[in-house]
């Protein structure tokens, strides 16, 4: 789960070396990080939907020798096409080793499924701790060939270890259908109002923070701090998040996923409420609160998903809501920059951030009504 994460959110350390490299312009290089984006969240969303009627270990396997062909991609490839290609590949099997895994393991746990998945997801936060600079030191000391070779080879190992220890519990019944009727069962799934209102509140849990990356180290720099110093509290949101994926996964087993997950968005809530202040001490408890909320949610939205529908469409069920999360990704930058651009300040782009939480919080209260009657 490190490598599933870490290596596509860490795609703005790959622009300058990138471009440098390969003679490609900055702005041509962020088509590719779109893709590169849009296969990870939207393309192994749809694998996840078809992988349900697979054995997870073969996916896995298949998506460790795709990464696996990657790793000399850069050796051989020398145009704008060439990453194109190699980055959509790159996107399709991390997100489908996510997929699968985020979708299997909790199936293993009954009383203790929260403070299984929060373990699972330390994972993702430690590689949004990690990765980003792990990629800068590795472009910087060996360029970006051999730097992209050594972490790739240590990704295809690490999901090829995961996809020969990982498969669904022999008591969850597998599922025998064909594509045609999961394609069927789909549209009867999205024709339900249980499934719209989860669909747009799950993207929009993940949606806010999409949209405040845009703009917090630019933020946290308007409000007096070092560029070096903004950065720093960018990042531990994400520091808070590791501890508060455990802290979470527990707070679900004693209270249930959606009290947990609801409790999450309104840290979230509450932290991104306290961004309009200026004062510094009150800008520290905004970013613990961020940070709180952000690791609550990623972690119990799956336990929440999987206590709404059937365990024999497990990694369907992930697929078809990792698109919706997919969607947030691509729109929720541009939004964030543009609504900095056209107001000249950072009091639209909060207030939209906060709408978002507090429009994903009512919207799965909501869809999760009829099946917590």
């Amino acid at each position: 789960m490190i490598f599933t994460f870490g290596t596509p959110l860490s795609y703005g350390i790959f622009r300058t070396p990138f471009s440098e490299t390969f003679g490609v312009s900055p702005v041509a290089l962020s088509t590719v990080f779109s893709v590169l984006l849009f296969m990870f969240y939207i393309g192994s969303g749809l694998v996840g939907v078809f992988a349900v009627r697979l054995p997870a270990r073969g996916v896995l396997i298949a998506a460790a020798a795709a990464t696996g062909l990657t790793v000399p991609a850069l050796y051989v490839v020398d145009s704008y096409f060439g990453l194109l290609v190699v980055f959509a590949v790159v996107g399709l099997a991390l997100g489908t080793a996510f997929v699968l895994t985020a979708s299997i393991v909790p199936r293993w746990f009954d009383v203790h499924r929260g403070a299984a998945t929060g373990l699972i997801f330390v994972g993702n936060g430690l590689g949004l701790f990690v990765l980003p600079p792990l990629w800068q030191q590795a472009f910087a000391v060996f360029g970006v060939r051999q730097g992209f070779l050594a972490i790739m080879s240590v990704s295809a190992v690490a999901f090829l270890l995961a996809g020969l220890v990982c498969r669904r519990p022999p008591w969850v019944e597998e599922s025998v259908t064909s594509a045609r009727e999961i394609i069927r069962w789909v549209g009867k799934l999205a024709r339900t109002r249980t499934f719209q209102l989860l669909f747009v509140g799950i993207g929009l849990a993940f949606a806010w923070y999409q949209l405040l990356a845009a703009y917090a180290v630019g933020l946290f720099s308007a409000r007096g701090l070092t560029q070096a110093a903004a950065s720093t509290a960018f990042g531990f949101i994400g520091g808070v998040s590791i501890l508060s994926r455990i802290t979470s996964g527990y707070l679900g087993d004693r209270f249930g996923p959606r009290r947990a997950f609801l409790g999450s968005l309104g840290c979230a809530a509450a932290g991104i409420a306290l961004l309009v202040l200026p004062q510094i001490p009150v800008l520290a408890v905004g970013v613990a609160l961020i940070g709180l909320g952000l690791g609550g949610s990623a972690t119990l939205y799956i336990p929440v998903l999987m206590g709404v529908y059937p365990p024999e469409k497990d990694s369907a069920v992930i697929g078809v809501f990792n698109v919706a999360v997919g969607i947030g990704a691509m729109l929720m930058p541009p939004l964030g920059t543009a609504s900095i651009a056209y107001t000249d300040g950072y009091t639209v782009a909060i207030l939209l951030s906060l709408g978002l939480t507090l429009a994903a919080f009512w919207l799965v209260v909501a869809g999760t009504a009829d099946s917590t009657a």
